[in-house]
């Protein structure tokens, strides 16, 4: 399998490649197709017999065409015909790979997509930057929302879970880009973490102690490392006769326990709308009678009022952030807490922050594409004029073997974090044994 290395375009084919001559009847097909079929009706077809129904209807017109259609594969034109009238276009043969992660559309021959943690360019190619275009408000016309010169931006959640965005040009420079992160239907828990090298068992079984004990944390890292999986695995541990209240823009997390209720923050709705903040739902949900809140990630004003739920009762409250280590991860809570509007002095967000927060879990993506939890850091107080922290675990040795493979390992650092004293108020082990073996199906 080729990777995209640095300096690199290296293609790795999944899907149809380019053809020019089968492009042009695929064109020239879609356009009558548009023309002939009653998309509503279709719309309101099974999805089998929408297939079906549009695949006679490309095998009428390729009839009709005769002799143009010579040397080419009849197959793949009803294929890319289908895709470009019942799915995303080009895009469909690598959402429809169950092993491919993300999608990205830099350009009408620049496709890339993740696999396994990796970035690959695929032979995939758009006819056009108008055929770009086109998929685009295709891909937003179900969904309600505006996409247009004044409108070029759109991040939403597709039916399926998945999420999109898109950006129109002059904001994207040369091309409209869309990019999709798929959502898995196949479910992780902590023990496949564990097995895929994530974490280790004694880990495990240490955050699973917090978690029961109600320790309020942060999930840290950067963008695809894996925050929100592992976010998903530490709720599982939550106990399923307590009230859950999940935060997202947009939503990715799926509960299994019985008592959630979901929240999604959304955009105005059409001219003169009201948007809904991450901020107004997590100041409802104290309204809610919830046992712990979960905003799935803070990422402005949300997070003063996070850490006012976290001292106010909702112990056991967890979050993530977008940074790239524990004391980035408090640097940027901190200046969103200050974004906020609120006139306090830094000692008083200071405070706050070493009263509320008491952990914090950071996940890192490696060189192979493997995901490694690097450090889990105890917020021990304030000391002077700052937050002080101290790791529990760290990874002090990383590297990659002959075969590309990456090296660490998580040790203890012998520490023994100061919340350890609500382990046994919780009738938890201080041990921190092995987990039980954990059934409860997260989404990655």
């Amino acid at each position: 399998m080729a990777m995209l290395q640095p300096g690199s375009r290296l293609i790795q084919s999944v899907g149809r490649a380019p053809d020019p001559s089968r492009d042009a009847i695929v064109e020239r097909v879609h356009e009558r197709l548009v023309e002939d079929l009653d998309v509503r009706a279709l719309d309101s077809l099974p999805e089998g017999e929408r297939k079906a129904h549009v695949e006679a209807a490309v095998g009428r017109v390729l009839a009709e065409i005769g002799p143009g259609v010579q040397g080419i594969s009849r197959q793949d034109v009803v294929a890319d015909v289908v895709d470009e009238i019942l799915g995303f276009g080009p895009m469909q043969p690598l959402l429809d790979d169950p092993n491919v992660t993300e999608v990205m559309v830099n350009g009408p021959s620049e496709v890339f997509y993740e696999r396994d943690g990796l970035i690959y360019a695929s032979a995939i190619r758009f006819r056009s930057q108008g055929h770009i275009r086109r998929i685009a408000e295709r891909i937003v016309a179900p969904l309600g929302r505006r996409l247009d010169e004044s409108s070029p931006m759109v991040d939403a959640r597709l039916p399926d879970g998945s999420r999109v965005n898109i950006v129109l040009p002059p904001v994207a420079v040369g091309s409209t880009t869309i990019t999709v992160r798929k959502f898995r239907t196949d479910r992780f828990d902590i023990d496949d973490l564990v097995k895929i090298g994530t974490i280790s068992r004694e880990v495990a079984g240490f955050l699973r102690a917090c978690v029961v004990s109600k320790v309020n944390i942060v999930i840290s890292g950067g963008t695809g490392s894996g925050k929100t999986t592992f976010l998903n695995a530490l709720s599982a541990f939550i106990p399923k006769q307590e009230r859950i209240v999940t935060i997202e823009d947009p939503m990715e997390i799926h509960l299994r326990q019985p008592h959630v209720v979901a929240l999604e923050a959304r955009p105005a709705a059409g001219e003169g709308g009201t948007d809904v903040t991450q901020r107004d739902l997590v100041r409802n949900s104290l309204r809610m009678r919830p046992d712990r809140i979960i905003v799935g990630e803070v990422r402005s004003y949300e997070a003063f009022d996070m850490m006012q739920a976290m001292n106010t009762g909702h112990e056991g409250s967890i979050t993530t952030v977008h940074a790239n280590s524990p004391r980035d991860a408090l640097s940027r809570i901190e200046n969103m807490v200050m974004m906020a509007g609120f006139d306090l002095p830094t000692s008083a967000i200071r405070q706050q922050m070493a009263s509320a927060l008491h952990l914090v879990v950071q996940v890192s993506r490696m060189m192979d594409g493997s995901r490694r939890v690097t450090h889990i850091t105890e917020v021990v107080g304030l000391e002077g004029d700052l937050v002080s922290i101290q790791d529990i675990f760290h990874m002090p040795d990383r590297s990659l073997d002959a075969s590309g493979r990456f090296v660490g390992e998580l040790v203890a650092t012998g520490v023994r974090p100061r919340f350890a004293d609500r382990f046994r108020a919780f009738g938890v082990s201080e041990e921190w044994i092995e987990p039980p073996q954990v059934h409860v199906g997260v989404s990655l």
